[in-house]
């Protein structure tokens, strides 16, 4: 008969480092609005940014899901990996009375589709915009038992979690009832993603001491966008989609579509 050898509660806080990490300890971040939704109006400036990362009380290190595909064969199955999906991502923000917070996530949803006649902002890079998580520790250094080495008084930030091209798809309702009492109002917003890295700062490039996954990312850079009508700008001669050259320009000899001589 096989033995297992016996874990000690000794052993144990051996692995658990640095304590183990606390859900209460994060910080959220979102650094701008959209551009078409600053167009519109709506603030987001330094003030803003600063009181979000306190009044957001809750949020998740997100998830995603790669389902298996099912593929007959002789009367057995094989599972190969499908496609990626992202979960949505929901935060909770405690509501002070400048309304502040909750006034530019209204802005942002009306942006996208009108109160009154739901017309809205059409091109997705002038409403979409990045955020970030941070799981953040009790300690300056990771794993440290000591938070007043050097300076003091610092989180080390563990991990972080970047979403791209964040929109919120519902800013939840607040409760009022004359039963209320002893409590704060505060509200839910949800947010579809279209995917996240982790270990990525503002600027896309690898946090050291933390592990970037994906190690590489894709080289896309978001199209700029007017600051007025959050469209693309043109220039005097746009380039023709799929080619190399300016619109209207071809080479000599060649006709219009291609076809024949040219003039």
């Amino acid at each position: 008969m096989a033995n297992l050898d016996t874990k000690t509660i000794s052993e144990f806080k051996t692995k658990l480092a640095g304590g183990g990490a606390r859900p209460n300890l994060f910080e959220v971040s979102l650094a701008s609005l959209p551009s078409g939704i600053k167009a519109q109006g709506a603030k987001w400036d330094p003030i803003q940014q600063g009181d979000f990362k306190f009044l957001c009380k809750s949020a998740q290190l997100p998830g995603s899901t790669v389902p298996a595909v099912s593929v007959p064969f002789r009367g057995r199955i094989l599972k190969v990996a499908g496609d990626r999906t992202f979960d949505d991502w929901t935060i909770t923000v405690i509501n002070d009375e400048n309304f502040r917070v909750r006034t530019a996530f209204e802005q942002w949803a009306n942006g996208m589709s009108k109160l009154d006649d739901g017309t809205g902002i059409v091109n997705p890079s002038a409403y979409m915009a990045d955020a970030q998580v941070r799981q953040l520790g009790r300690a300056k250094l990771s794993e440290s038992t000591d938070n007043n080495v050097g300076a003091g008084g610092y989180n080390s930030i563990l991990r972080t979690y970047k979403f791209y091209d964040i929109f919120p798809t519902e800013v939840g309702a607040i409760d009022l009832s004359y039963d209320s009492s002893d409590t704060i109002e505060e509200f839910t917003v949800t947010f579809a993603i279209q995917y996240y890295a982790v270990g990525r700062d503002s600027a896309d490039k690898a946090i050291a001491g933390q592990v970037a996954i994906p190690d590489t990312l894709s080289a896309y850079t978001k199209p700029k966008t007017s600051a007025t009508s959050g469209k693309p700008p043109t220039g005097k001669n746009p380039v023709v989609p799929g080619g190399s050259g300016t619109a209207g320009a071809r080479p000599p000899g060649v006709g219009p579509g291609g076809q024949g001589p040219g003039p």
